[in-house]
């Protein structure tokens, strides 16, 4: 396997990892006002994939984040106990909000790098063929 299919390998696993990794953080924010909701958690470990002689990045099983759950007042809601609470969500759309700049932005430096690696390989083909 050339070194460039080997870059491209590397950088396609990141785009797949932040991508996942964008759509949970998407899920939870549309979720944040639904009642009983916990936030979705990704974390990414190391794929080792000794086949192709490369190690990239691919998330992990998804957590629910197992903090308590906002106690919000609303007597006339469906769901509120006998004191007028009832369990919000966890999800703190500031958090949520950040955690998407940093993966957007991790996405955005992943594709830089594919972008780069192609260039540089057609740069190489354009050489060669002199």
């Amino acid at each position: 396997m050339s070194e460039f299919s080997k870059s491209l390998s590397v950088t396609t696993s990141g785009l797949k990892a932040q991508a996942t990794r964008l759509r949970h953080l998407a899920e939870n924010i549309s979720n944040a006002d639904t009642p009983g909701y916990r936030r979705k958690l990704v974390s990414f470990e190391t794929d080792f994939n000794t086949g192709r002689g490369v190690s990239g990045v691919e998330t992990s099983r998804v957590r629910l984040d197992q903090s308590t759950l906002e106690r919000v007042y609303d007597p006339s809601h469906p769901m509120a106990d006998t004191d007028g609470y009832f369990d919000g969500s966890n999800v703190d759309l500031l958090i949520e909000l950040s955690d998407a700049r940093e993966a957007q932005r991790s996405y955005e430096a992943n594709l830089k790098v594919f972008e780069q690696t192609r260039k540089m390989s057609s740069g190489l083909m354009e050489l060669l063929k002199k």
